[in-house]
């Protein structure tokens, strides 16, 4: 039973040397994707524009883009939260960058031409998680919607 508990906790251990791994780039790639994911539709617009926006945000390369965004597919799938995702984000970003950031999970939702319930739930579970007050998650949810019909 010992060696059990022992086995338990090693797996415990083992993980949260994997979360602390995450760096910036990975875990605003994983933040893009939680939000693409949660209306359970994966579209090309929303890839694309999680592609784009790794590519200008993050100054990648598309290659280096498309590897980034496979991993943080495969890390969202096996989250049970997203703390470490968020956590990473917000020890990088300051106030202003973190609203900057919940601009850009809003395009990622206004991608398809429309914001699903659930899109619109994780935002705001995310910019809750970051900080970012109501008043400034509702404001750039409107600069995002404005800007798309221009």
């Amino acid at each position: 039973m010992i060696a059990h508990l022992k086995s338990l906790l090693s797996k415990f251990n083992d993980t949260s040397v994997e979360r602390a791994a995450i760096d910036f780039e990975t875990g605003l790639a994983a933040l893009l994707v939680e939000v693409m994911r949660a209306d359970g539709k994966v579209l090309t617009e929303e890839l694309e524009n999680i592609q784009n926006t790794l590519i200008h945000y993050c100054g990648l390369e598309l290659d280096a883009a498309s590897r980034l965004l496979t991993k943080a597919k495969q890390l969202v799938e096996q989250a049970i939260d997203l703390y470490s995702f968020v956590n990473v984000v917000n020890e990088h970003t300051s106030d202003i960058e973190r609203i900057e950031i919940i601009e850009l999970l809003w395009q990622v939702a206004f991608a398809d031409g429309q914001v699903d319930g659930q899109e619109d739930h994780v935002i705001r579970k995310i910019a809750g998680l970051m900080y970012v007050t109501h008043a400034d998650f509702i404001q750039a949810k409107i600069n995002v919607d404005e800007s798309r019909k221009q």
